[in-house]
């Protein structure tokens, strides 16, 4: 497993003005030790990596009584928006041709779903999925067709290849050999998973895409029940990764109709990581994490290798959780 790493400080959280709302302990602590307290009150908010600021853009939301889709839409904004995050939005790494390309869908307790494709020049795909959902008939739009949508709804056109991903994509280009790097900077996609007060769930799912990736490749976080899937009934569940591997097994949906069936949400990403694990040959060489919620607001997480983290905020706090893995060190 990883060594226990610290991350927010209550100076830093505070000053997000979460005070009021009690979050202002952090910690970094393993999966099946907040597998003991995974039963508690709403709201919940959980979210691939350590996107803690990101939870707390979302809890912003459901502390005033916010719906969970809210929620989600905003939380997800911030890696969108952060340029240092270069797996997410605006400074993602661009594909072979040095184009950002960024893909997104969000889901909400009713079975709503909106998605865009392949979108170039828009810093917050994550709005332009969710009006494809209310504001269309179609629940994905892809490419030219999700620009022009979106600056049809008002979205301004803007250069998302910041210098630095710009630069690293030119060194790149001299040899131009690819092959996914596991763990990245220890975050990817962003995929986050909210319960409202209601108790109603919804989610979210944004993502740059793999770096340096074919023109035109789409991996799993756009795609309804690979991505992402949300089940009001039952519980819902996100991706982060290769998303082919995802995608070749319907991950999230995998997910959600294990918990149908019985298992918790522990054993429900356990059993869909084996899957890929047993079916692909390479997957020493590549990661896949899944995070999952029930209804009832108890979690799990499982990854192909180690060095994948969650963030989970309740009223208690927010903490970083280690996932165990199928393969150990």
């Amino acid at each position: 497993m990883l060594n226990r790493r610290h991350f927010l400080s209550r100076t830093t959280l505070s000053a997000l003005g979460l005070g009021a709302s009690g979050l202002f302990s952090s910690s970094c602590t393993t999966a099946s030790s907040a597998k003991s307290s995974s039963i508690s009150k709403f709201p919940v908010v959980l979210s691939t990596w350590n996107n803690q600021k990101a939870n707390a853009a979302a809890w912003g939301i459901l502390e005033k009584g916010g719906r969970a889709l809210d929620a989600v839409e905003q939380g997800v904004q911030i890696p969108e928006a952060d340029e240092n995050d270069q797996s997410v939005g605006y400074g993602g790494r661009p594909d072979r041709d040095g184009r950002v390309t960024l893909d997104a869908c969000i889901m909400d307790e009713q079975g709503n779903y909106g998605a865009v494709c392949a979108l170039q020049h828009i810093k917050h795909p994550i709005k332009v999925a969710r009006k494809v959902m209310e504001e269309t008939p179609h629940v994905i739009l892809v490419g030219d067709g999700a620009l022009n949508f979106a600056l049809e709804q008002g979205f301004e056109k803007e250069n998302l290849l910041t210098e630095k991903s710009k630069t690293e994509w030119q060194d790149w280009l001299k040899e131009a050999k690819y092959k996914p790097v596991a763990n990245i900077e220890r975050h990817d996609t962003i995929g986050m998973l909210v319960i409202d007060k209601a108790g109603d769930c919804s989610g979210a799912c944004t993502t740059s895409g793999m770096a340096y990736k074919l023109a035109g490749r789409v991996g799993d976080s756009p795609i309804i029940g690979a991505g992402l899937f949300v089940d009001n009934e039952i519980g819902l569940a996100t991706a982060t990764g290769v998303g082919e591997a995802v995608l070749k097994s319907v991950g999230s949906f995998l997910i959600v109709e294990l918990m149908r069936q019985g298992k918790t949400p522990q054993e429900a990403c356990e059993e869909a990581v084996m899957r890929i694990a047993k079916k692909q040959a390479d997957h020493k060489e590549i990661q896949v994490g899944y995070i999952a919620m029930n209804k009832a607001g108890e979690v799990g997480a499982y990854s192909i290798l180690p060095g994948f983290v969650y963030a989970l905020t309740r009223e208690s706090g927010t903490e970083v959780v280690e996932v165990p893995s199928y393969i150990k060190k």
